[in-house]
């Protein structure tokens, strides 16, 4: 592995895409949210106090993908110690399956589950940030009362989801998000939320403790009644504070990758890499055909695994879960791949493409103490339930889809108390016991693909971050359907795939994941840092 070679050819890019400074990196999917990191950074904050700020103010200029209502999942690595943090929601009490639809569990205020991400972003605030908690909400709280302008991809999403937005019957969501409350803003509108900045400014000054247990809790109690929902006082009172996890951790060729333990999907992610391990990288990285199938299967053999073997850490913490981990298991799953689709797994007849949402986003932030944040939150599917609340300005997120509903056995049965199950997988890269490379997508099961192709392309392809990040993508889909974004792939490699057996579902350039990424030099003489082309964002350092 040529780290010289990897970190060399990286080149700043005038759009803010790629950026490299010599004492700090953030990056994330919205340039303002990218700048309140690095104001924190200059400003004397580590990577805590950074991506504290980046996390809220992520929930002001990019809602549809996340915000207070939402749950956020991390590793992070701090003072020496690496740890993952699992901000899950909550399921409330009142919420049982006789007392809702389908459509229920994804639009209206019964979608929604206990919010985490504020007192997630507290709790690490709390332990291991060193900057004035009123500082690490100015940048969002100002972001707020001051607006930004709609971008195109926002615009988009509103056009989509105004069916959505509408159908909720106090039109909460419609009359916050969009324009006049009837439809999508245009492109270069500034966009304001007074209601939202006070509450924010309300949690700058009395902590989240408000939130949960203060006035704002007996706000969103009676907002909740009035609207048919679940959510009560009484839920909020037990404040979902984020539980400390062990990260999952495995070598792939000279790095080693720490991840997201169960809820999350780093067991995927992992699992992918151990099976790459046992590839030559010469092959990944050839130009023969093939490598594209091999690839896709190890995908579909990961992801089956996920879904067979779900795993409750809190319920279960006595059950060892090494198999899917072990590395001579691994191997053997890649060696049980054949020239042809595997006919032992499931087969579709018609192309059914990955599960597939614009939701969730991802930022990851290093300082110059090796302090490596790297966070994935989402309010799970775009803009959430669509139903915001009233008076707040922020929107419930909608993870009772997140739930399983078929098998009371299953670890995320949909229950009071329960949490969601979750595709995110934020990691750290370490080199030498040091960290690296901290990066993250967000993208459902297309998470665990996305970050999969970038290491492969940067650790066995030997480019820059940047290279690999804006390199084309595929993803197989337990049913094996290829999605790939067809501008980046040669037409015989798609006839190639064709014929190996699969189904092929052909996507637009830049339209799978969206990998937010941040290395230090090996040599610690600076950083660089990516924010994918596929959405808005942005990467800057101090």
């Amino acid at each position: 592995m040529n780290f010289q070679q990897i970190e060399n050819s990286f080149e700043p890019s005038a759009d803010g895409k790629a950026a490299v400074a010599p004492g700090g990196m953030v990056a994330s999917a919205f340039p303002d949210a990218t700048e309140a990191g690095v104001h924190i950074l200059q400003h004397g904050g580590n990577a805590v106090d950074a991506a504290c700020a980046v996390g809220f103010a992520l929930g002001v200029c990019d809602p549809q993908m996340s915000g207070i209502g939402g749950q956020t999942l991390g590793v992070i690595h701090i003072k020496g110690r690496i740890f993952a943090l699992d901000g899950s929601s909550r399921v409330p009490s009142l919420a049982h399956l006789s007392r809702m639809s389908e459509q229920d569990r994804a639009v209206g205020y019964r979608a929604a589950t206990v919010p985490s991400t504020p007192a997630t972003l507290a709790w690490l605030h709390q332990h291991y940030g060193r900057l004035p908690w009123q500082e690490i909400l100015q940048p969002a709280i100002s972001i707020a009362r001051l607006g930004y302008p709609i971008t195109e991809r926002t615009r988009t999403l509103q056009q989509r989801e105004l069916t959505n937005f509408l159908s909720v019957p106090s039109r909460s969501g419609a009359e916050y998000f969009l324009k006049d409350g009837t439809q999508p803003y245009d492109v270069g509108d500034l966009f304001r939320q007074p209601d939202l900045a006070n509450l924010l400014k309300v949690l700058s000054h009395k902590g989240v403790e408000e939130f949960y247990v203060g006035d704002i809790a007996t706000q969103i109690d009676a907002d909740m009644r009035k609207n048919g929902g679940f959510l009560r006082a009484d839920d909020l009172a037990l404040i979902p504070w984020p539980i400390v996890r062990q990260p999952l951790r495995r070598r792939y060729r000279a790095v080693d990758v720490a991840t997201m333990p169960p809820p999350g999907s780093g067991r995927t992610l992992l699992l992918v890499l151990l099976m790459l391990n046992a590839l030559d990288p010469i092959f990944l990285e050839g130009q023969l055909k093939a490598k594209y199938h091999f690839v896709a299967e190890t995908f579909r053999k990961a992801f089956m695994l996920r879904t067979q073997r779900p795993f409750d850490p809190n319920t279960y913490p006595q059950v060892a879960d090494k198999k899917m981990l072990d590395r001579r298991f691994a191997a053997r799953l890649a060696a049980s791949i054949a020239e042809t689709t595997d006919p032992k797994l499931p087969i579709d007849t018609v192309a059914t493409p990955a599960d597939e949402f614009d939701e969730t986003t991802h930022f990851c932030v290093m300082d110059a103490q090796d302090g490596v944040v790297s966070i994935t939150q989402s309010v799970e599917l775009a803009y959430g339930s669509k139903a915001a609340a009233a008076g707040l300005g922020f929107l419930y997120n909608n993870y009772m889809m997140a739930l399983d509903t078929q098998d009371v056995r299953h670890p995320y049965y949909l229950r009071p108390n329960a949490v969601p199950w979750s595709s995110a997988a934020p990691s750290i890269v370490f080199h030498d016991g040091r960290p690296w490379m901290a990066l993250g997508s967000p993208g459902s099961e297309l998470i665990y693909s996305s970050i999969a192709q970038v290491l492969m392309h940067t650790i066995d392809g030997g480019v820059s971050i940047a290279e690999a990040i804006q390199r084309p993508r595929l993803h197989c889909s337990l049913g094996g359907t290829i999605s790939l974004e067809t501008e980046g792939f040669p037409n015989d490699v798609v006839s190639y795939l064709r014929e190996a057996g699969y189904q092929l579902d052909l996507r637009a350039a830049l339209s799978l994941g969206c990998v937010q990424a941040v290395l230090r030099r090996h040599d610690r003489s600076g950083f660089q840092g990516v924010a994918d082309l596929r959405r808005d964002g942005s990467a800057m350092g101090v």
